[in-house]
């Protein structure tokens, strides 16, 4: 099967780009192209117009903006992959970023592509409720930035209006000094979409204390949520409150039911995850070996 036709436009600017956007409601932008061309292959959808932001210098790049990591959306996920900056600084996106895909896809998959699409099992956009990141986006009024909390409204669907432009996403740098991670997902094959997966960053004080605890679930429901393990900060970080604390905040999922998993095994497998991974930050953090967060490193 074909596209349907549609006018392909590349602008100059992230200016033109959002014009364009806001003089048509049935036009999409395109950049890396992954998840759109399949889907323009297929028909499921038919944009009268692309606009391709690809090739916009002020759109890619790795940057420091005090005490956060700003990502440009045209940054491709492999660019990500490789940066120590962005290793040294977001050691949490550095390990769930090898299971976005696989590396065909993440040769030209963007990061601004991955959280605008809003899949629910994505692992950027998971990383980024974790850890509170702000999403930049820009339309002919202006710039503007939207929690991850709040940008993620469903499945594929989030905040953005006809004419706005994600440009860039921005993840909080941790300044502690002992910060561990833990990533970990269940899918059919590897590199395929996940039922669930869970994402932890951990701070320890010098006593090995918890001063910092954040853990994400993606896959389980119409979006990724971030739940609140809080209750483990002043404590040991002995298994049994781990358990607990995951699962009484697994409380508030709403998890679904599709033809790869029940709604009561994706609950299930969420708390696992969620405290394996939350088991293995805390090893991390304590070992030493996690990559502590840096700014400007």
């Amino acid at each position: 099967m074909k596209p349907a036709p549609f006018e392909y436009v590349r602008p100059g600017s992230v200016a033109e780009a959002c014009a364009l956007l806001a003089s048509d409601e049935d036009a999409r932008l395109i950049s890396g192209g992954q998840t759109l061309i399949p889907m323009l292959a297929m028909r499921l959808a038919r944009p009268t117009r692309l606009v391709d932001i690809y090739r916009l210098p002020e759109l890619n790049g790795i940057r420091v903006e005090g005490d956060v990591l700003a990502i440009g959306a045209t940054t491709r996920q492999v660019q990500v992959e490789r940066s120590a900056l962005a290793r040294q600084s977001l050691p949490l996106l550095a390990k769930a970023l090898p299971w976005v895909g696989h590396p065909p896809t993440r040769n030209r998959g963007t990061v601004g592509g991955s959280v605008a699409h809003a899949d629910p099992s994505a692992e950027i956009p998971l990383v980024a409720v974790t850890l509170g990141a702000d999403i930049e986006i820009t339309n002919p009024e202006g710039v503007t930035a939207l929690a991850a909390d709040d940008f993620f409204i469903g499945p594929m669907v989030t905040s953005v209006m006809p004419g706005d432009c994600v440009t860039a996403v921005r993840f909080p740098i941790w300044s502690h000094a002992r910060i561990g991670t833990g990533f970990h997902e269940v899918s059919a094959r590897k590199s395929d979409f996940a039922f669930v997966a869970a994402a932890a960053q951990v701070a320890l004080d010098e006593s090995g204390s918890c001063i910092d605890a954040a853990l994400g679930i993606g896959g389980v429901g119409d979006r990724p949520v971030r739940l609140d393990v809080s209750s483990l900060i002043g404590t040991g970080l002995d298994k049994q409150s781990i358990t607990e604390s995951v699962r009484q905040a697994a409380e508030v999922l709403e998890p679904a039911s599709d033809l790869h998993a029940s709604a009561a095994y994706r609950l299930r497998v969420a708390v696992a995850l969620g405290t394996r991974a939350l088991e293995d930050a805390i090893n991390d953090a304590r070992a030493g070996d996690g990559q502590t967060a840096k700014r400007g490193a």
